[in-house]
């Protein structure tokens, strides 16, 4: 049973980028005769041309992370297990599929503008600035998500926080054989691929356990550590660092996708856990509409447009690229939520195994199904948590790069010096987040990453709804159709509207529920600029109508 529901999604899947992805292709008229900013604007920091595998890597390393891991494990722990593979089939297919591809699109038109950049051009000056705060505070909170869970990780397996760190030292050491010493990418390739698999089971060796805690957490030593990272990976240049890591990145988790579906496929695993459990759950809420920005990344994100269209669109070499890139890199991240969401499937469900982080369960999963090749259970679910690591690595860098655009953007700062200082303040309330002591309800000290969540997770959501109404409003604008666009928008600014505000009245006044509430007006504001300028154009053809006559 297991297998066949798996197998359904895969020919799903399949079936979506063959036939959905023809008509995409053909409505938004890709042509390769078209130049990409890459090539009109190449500056050899950000505007860079990169081979389809390449920025295929960079990109679906950058938007997959822990979001497709994370949110279907938690939802599928407390709805069961049908609820999150009908959203995550459906979700990815016609919703974030049309996101990811649209915005990419979108940028690539635009010159690599970011889509709060094509906001001012479409919209109005207000509606740039209202998205690039948005956008700015949806960072923030992704940086505190992902660098606490990075943290979490390290301190479980110190293993994995050797190989993470030997990874970046690989990482350089391949955009230096590519770019500067012109060794062919299959030659490089191989060669690192293999390394990046060899220290896999050599960072368990000389695992970094003992390690100083600094504020009496050794979390709170990685956090400074990643925080450090972020800024000297946000101010490097693309080639020598994000494209390259991304790049090696992507073959452990192709890994780890084929090692899960072969895993799936050949184990003979039972289905254990009930497809259906409750319609409310006491931690996260109703299954309308918390299971819709709990399941994020796996189903629709809106941190995905802020990829697209600021750095992904910047990179790509031709325009038939954007449909691998933009909607297939989709389509793959659904299939990692399946395969994530399997490895709750084939657990009972008083298992004491699902008390623990979701993370954990997924490295467990990922042993159970590895364990059909003879990879010793030790050793697959230490895989398994750095492939995971590895890509929450990816969307950290990434994130804060986009951040620093952002800040760039709105305060319309230039020169050198602008991105340390954008990216130095950009850090600021993360590295304040993760170091602080957050508590429950109850007053218990919980980890930033899971009292964060929920509002990441309707702010991150919200956002993809914003994007898609301007990608309707641009396609109105070239006077093309835009129902598949508009009835996906409407769902998502619905169920995530709902969602905001529910988790606004659980934190109340906390610094949480403060910045929430602040989100929460930035986006009505927007939607009203949006209605605004969509009547105002109705009314300007109806006036301009009447003079003809």
């Amino acid at each position: 049973m297991l297998t066949a529901i798996f197998l359904l999604a895969c020919a799903i899947f399949v079936l979506a980028y063959v036939k959905y992805g023809a008509f995409l292709k053909k409505h938004f008229e890709l042509d390769n005769k078209n130049h990409p900013p890459s090539q009109t604007m190449y500056d050899g920091v950000d505007y860079v041309p990169a081979p389809m595998p390449v920025l295929f890597g960079h990109h679906f390393s950058s938007i997959a992370g822990a979001g497709p891991v994370l949110g279907p494990i938690i939802a599928c722990i407390a709805f069961g297990w049908g609820p999150v593979w009908l959203w995550v089939i459906i979700g990815s297919i016609f919703i974030g599929g049309i996101h990811d591809f649209s915005s990419l699109i979108i940028s690539i038109r635009n010159r690599g503008r970011s889509i709060a950049e094509i906001a001012n051009t479409y919209m109005s000056k207000r509606a740039y600035h209202l998205m690039l705060a948005f956008i700015w505070l949806t960072l923030i909170y992704v940086l505190t998500v992902f660098t606490d869970l990075t943290a979490s990780t390290f301190v479980a397996d110190g293993g994995v926080a050797t190989t993470s760190l030997i990874f970046i030292t690989l990482a350089i050491g391949f955009g230096l054989c590519l770019y500067r010493l012109k060794i062919p990418l299959k030659w490089a390739t191989l060669l690192f691929v293999s390394l990046v698999f060899f220290f896999v089971w050599f960072g368990q060796k000389i695992p970094l356990n003992n390690i100083p805690a600094i504020l009496g957490s050794q979390t709170k030593t990685w956090d400074i550590v990643l925080i450090a990272y972020c800024f000297i990976a946000s101010v490097t240049p693309v080639w020598i660092l994000l494209q390259p890591r991304d790049y090696l990145c992507s073959f452990l988790l192709y890994a780890s996708v084929i090692g899960g579906f072969f895993g799936i496929l050949l184990g003979g695993l039972p289905l254990n856990y009930p497809a259906f459990t409750a319609w409310n759950n006491p931690d996260i809420g109703m299954l309308f509409p918390m299971l819709f920005v709990t399941v994020a990344c796996g189903a629709v994100s809106g941190f995905h447009c802020i990829v697209a269209s600021g750095t992904s669109s910047k990179q790509i070499k031709k325009e038939s690229d954007a449909l691998p890139i933009g909607y297939g890199a989709m389509l793959v991240e659904g299939l990692v939520a399946v395969i994530a969401l399997c490895t709750v499937m084939v657990v009972n469900k008083n298992d004491a195994l699902l008390t623990q982080a979701p993370l954990q369960i997924y490295g467990a999963g990922m042993a159970r199904f590895l364990s059909i090749f003879g990879v010793p259970l030790n050793i697959g679910a230490s895989f398994g948590l750095l492939a995971l690591s590895a890509f929450i690595l990816t969307t950290l860098d990434t994130a804060t790069r986009l951040a620093r655009y952002i800040f760039e953007e709105f305060f319309n700062l230039k020169g050198k010096g602008s991105r340390y200082l954008a990216t130095a303040l950009t850090l600021v309330l993360p590295t304040v987040f993760v170091l602080i002591d957050i508590k429950d309800a109850s007053g218990k000290i919980i980890p930033a990453w899971k009292s964060i969540w929920p509002v990441f997770g309707a702010t991150n959501q919200l956002l993809a709804g914003l994007a898609l109404m301007i990608v309707a409003l641009w396609l109105k604008k070239k006077g093309k159709q835009a129902w598949f666009v508009i009835i996906p928008m409407i769902f998502m600014l619905v169920m995530t509207l709902w969602a905001l505000l529910l988790v606004i009245l659980q934190y109340k006044f906390s610094l949480i529920g403060f910045i929430g509430a602040i989100l929460l007006f930035l986006a009505i504001m927007l939607i009203f600029e949006a209605i605004e300028i969509f009547e105002l154009k109705q009314h300007l053809r109806k006036h301009i109508g009447r003079k003809k006559k």
